[in-house]
């Protein structure tokens, strides 16, 4: 995959101009690091404060990826100044961001073999082009990814995968929503991503942006790893959800959602 069309993914996701770090440019330059952009992935707060104005770009992400039931819209002066903060122009350095050697081109695999991750059934997102995160060393330990390579069995205490559209208007879709379990009943508050790819691209979840370079029409989709002791399984079929209390303070927030959920991949199509 041309790092260019990747670049443009990133920068559709996150509404800013995403540009490689080159060394005219590392003296002043604002540098989304793998860490940032995970935290961004799902709600901004005080891992971005090095952006400016951080304030307005924390509440664009916290309204969006992890919000209440149905309702909770934006105020015309908050969208405002959060569009406004989404004009910036930010950097990465490839060599800390991207993780080249655990890239996976999946567009013309079929998946015809049973495997699980995590004790769960793994659906391969065949059709996608699957660009690796450098997540490594980044938590705790790496046990949640299990060990390298194929291989069709689950490892002891690795994470199932799922997948989560990138789209900001496609999370604030999943997350407000509220799928129902009977009558003016929700899930609840909180992250929701799903172990088919298909589903994250049937229900409009996927972003889509047209590249400048390619002329060529692409989706964009986050591959995650899903704890499963922090994961509800949604009675509509092919949903988890991680659940955020209402009241919960931001640090509690990132603390939940860092011991939950973790992207390891971004996959275009």
């Amino acid at each position: 995959m041309d790092r260019e069309v990747v670049l443009e993914g990133l920068s559709a996701v996150l509404g800013v101009s995403i540009r490689l770090l080159s060394d005219g440019d590392s003296g002043n330059a604002d540098v989304l690091t793998v860490e940032k952009f995970l935290a961004a992935a799902w709600f901004g707060y005080d891992m971005l404060k090095c952006l400016d104005p951080v304030s307005a770009l924390a509440k664009y992400f916290a309204s969006f990826f992890i919000a209440d039931t149905p309702g909770g819209e934006q105020s015309g002066a908050e969208e405002e100044s959060a569009n406004s903060a989404l004009r910036k122009e930010l950097f990465i350095n490839e060599k800390e961001f991207f993780d080249p050697k655990y890239d996976y081109d999946f567009t013309n695999t079929t998946d015809s073999s049973a495997c699980k991750r995590g004790d769960e059934p793994y659906k391969r997102p065949c059709g996608w082009n699957r660009i690796a995160l450098k997540v490594k060393g980044k938590y705790e330990d790496d046990v949640w990814l299990g060990p390298d390579g194929w291989r069709s069995s689950s490892a002891p205490g690795e994470w199932p995968v799922s997948f989560h559209g990138t789209t900001i208007d496609g999370a604030k879709g999943i997350i407000q929503s509220g799928y129902k379990t009977g009558p003016r009943e929700a899930y609840g508050r909180g992250i929701y991503s799903t172990p088919d790819i298909d589903v994250a691209e049937r229900d409009g979840y996927a972003k889509t942006f047209t590249s400048k370079n390619t002329g060529k029409t692409y989706k964009i989709v986050l591959q995650n790893r899903v704890n499963p002791e922090h994961r509800k399984i949604c009675v509509k079929e092919n949903y988890w959800l991680v659940p955020v209390p209402g009241g919960t303070s931001a640090e509690r927030e990132r603390e939940i959602v860092n011991s939950a959920i973790r992207p390891y991949g971004l996959l275009l199509k």
